[in-house]
Formats: structure tokens, C-alpha cells, sequence
């Protein structure tokens, strides 16, 4: 059984990878763009965030930054593949190699630490009694992650969204009738990593650290949980859509916790990589699986 704190602390988590779903939501299903740059904006934003709080700006700044330099990394991936051609996910790897070296440079340094400095957490940890201090990020992330919810929910209903949308569905349709789609790919690769670039901002000022590596793997765990939700929120609408990537992101911190806290299973911290592609690889088949049993059933009782 997993004690409160960890419960909280799995929340916590699986709220930030909720805003990496969201950005891999818009990149794989909404324009139907394979992006690995996730692994590299997400360190970014964690970076750009933790040098500016340290060197004295205000954290909710900080983050906004964190976000503009997200949303530039995307967009080198999207121009490298609109403008000059080169193949989508070949053009995310390659920012995805730049951006650990651009990492380097910002950080000055592989890690940097953010113990006893002000960041987002801290007024919300005022709101909460000493005792019940892990409650604070998971209520704040919580906030954080409805209000982007909504507004993306909204975005993807304006016409902005519906040509995006549409672009990502048939582009040759979309160009037919007057969208610039390559604008459209810029645009929403560019607010993926936006999105990304926040999640790690804010998972940096949980953590209480900034490291280069911290984004290995990252799209692995948003596609994770975007497959996950799917599989548990049937995608029926855009809204539905969003809930699922927050909840199967949640479920998913949820498992690994369950996992590494399980004494009979004997999993330890670097079995994390195993049990993450045990749950990709359930969370693609049983969908499926499901479909073919409800199938047979509807046959047999004919």
C-alpha cells in the first residue's frame, strides 16, 4: 500500500505529465505530428526556469519563460520540417540533440538546484498546515492543470483551433480551402512544447532541481499516458480528449508508484523503464482486445 505522502507525491507528478499529455495531444492527434522534441523542451523550460529563479526573478515570471523558450524549440522543429523539408520526427530528433547542448549552456552546468528558494509552491505550502505541507503542488497543479484544460478546450473550438485541426486531419483539404497549413504546423508544434516547456518548469520547482537529463523518456510517459486516458476516457470529443490525457497521466504516476511500492513484485527505482513499457504496451493492446471480446459476445448471443 502506498503511504499518504506517496500518494500525494504520484499525484503530484502525474498532474505535471498531464501537461505533457496535453502538448503531445496537439502534436500526435491534433496535426498527426511525430515529436520527440519533448525530450528536449521539457530540461529547457526546467532550465530556463531555475536559472531566472535564482538569479531573482519572480518563479510565475520565471515559468512564463520557461513556456516562450518551449514554444521556440518548437518551432525550429516545425520550420526545419515546413520550410526546409526535412522529414517531421528526423527534423524533432534533431532539435532534440541541439537542445541538450542549448541546456548546457543556459544551466552553465549539468544540475542546478532551487532548495530554499521561492517558487510557484511556495505561497500555496502558506494555505496548508506544516503537517499537511505534499498537499500544496498537488492542489496548485491541479489549478494549473484545469486552467489549461479549459483554455485549450477553448482554443481548439475557435477557428484558429478548427483550421489546426483540420490541417492535421487532410492537409490537402485544409489547403484547398485557403488554410496555410504550414502556419498551422508552426503554431501548434510551437504551443506543444510551450506546454511541455511549463510542465517542466513546474516539475523542476517540485522537485527543487533542474538536471540536463530530466528529460530523458519524457515522450515515452506522455504517450503513455495519452494511450492510457484514451483507453479508459473514450476520445469522443476534444474535451474528452484533454480529460483522458490528465487522468491516464495521473493513472499512469499511480501505477509506477503501486509498482515500486509493491513488496511482492520485488521492482526497484531502475525497473521504472520496464514497468513504463509493460504499461505502453497494455494500455495499445487492450483497447483492442476489448473490442474483439465485446465482438464475440454480441456474435455469440446472435
Amino acid at each position: 500500500m502506498l503511504s499518504e505522502i506517496a500518494l500525494f507525491g504520484a499525484l503530484e507528478t502525474g498532474l505535471i505529465y498531464g501537461l505533457v499529455a496535453f502538448g503531445i495531444y496537439i502534436s500526435f492527434r491534433v496535426l498527426d505530428f511525430p515529436d520527440l522534441t519533448v525530450d528536449g523542451s521539457f530540461p529547457l523550460g526546467a532550465a530556463v526556469a531555475a536559472v531566472l529563479i535564482l538569479g531573482g526573478w519572480n518563479p510565475w515570471l520565471a515559468t512564463l519563460m520557461a513556456i516562450v523558450a518551449g514554444m521556440a524549440a518548437g518551432a525550429v522543429t516545425a520550420l526545419l520540417n515546413v520550410k526546409l523539408g526535412i522529414l517531421n520526427l528526423l527534423a524533432s530528433i534533431l532539435t532534440m540533440i541541439a537542445l541538450y547542448s542549448v541546456n548546457l549552456r543556459i544551466m552553465g552546468s549539468p544540475n542546478l538546484a532551487l532548495l530554499g528558494e521561492t517558487t510557484v509552491v511556495t505561497w500555496w505550502e502558506n494555505l496548508f498546515s506544516p503537517q499537511n505541507y505534499y498537499m500544496a503542488p498537488v492542489a496548485l497543479f491541479a489549478v494549473v492543470a484545469l486552467v489549461v484544460l479549459v483554455l485549450l478546450w477553448r482554443f481548439m473550438k475557435s477557428e484558429i483551433g478548427l483550421s489546426m485541426r483540420a490541417t492535421g486531419a487532410n492537409p490537402r483539404m485544409a489547403r484547398a480551402q485557403g488554410i496555410a497549413t504550414g502556419a498551422m504546423i508552426v503554431l501548434g508544434v510551437a504551443l506543444s512544447n510551450g506546454l511541455v516547456g511549463m510542465a517542466g518548469a513546474l516539475f523542476a520547482q517540485s522537485q527543487g532541481a533542474a538536471d540536463v537529463t530530466m528529460g530523458v523518456g519524457v515522450i515515452v510517459i506522455g504517450l503513455a499516458s495519452l494511450i492510457g486516458g484514451e483507453a479508459l476516457v473514450t476520445p469522443r470529443t476534444v474535451v474528452r480528449a484533454l480529460i483522458a490525457a490528465v487522468v491516464g497521466a495521473i493513472v499512469y504516476r499511480l501505477a509506477i508508484a503501486f509498482a515500486l511500492n509493491a513488496d511482492v513484485l520485488g521492482l526497484q527505482a531502475q525497473d521504472l523503464n520496464l514497468i513504463t513499457a509493460i504499461l505502453v504496451t497494455l494500455a495499445i493492446v487492450l483497447p483492442g482486445f476489448r473490442t474483439k471480446l465485446q465482438a464475440r459476445m454480441t456474435r455469440n448471443k446472435a
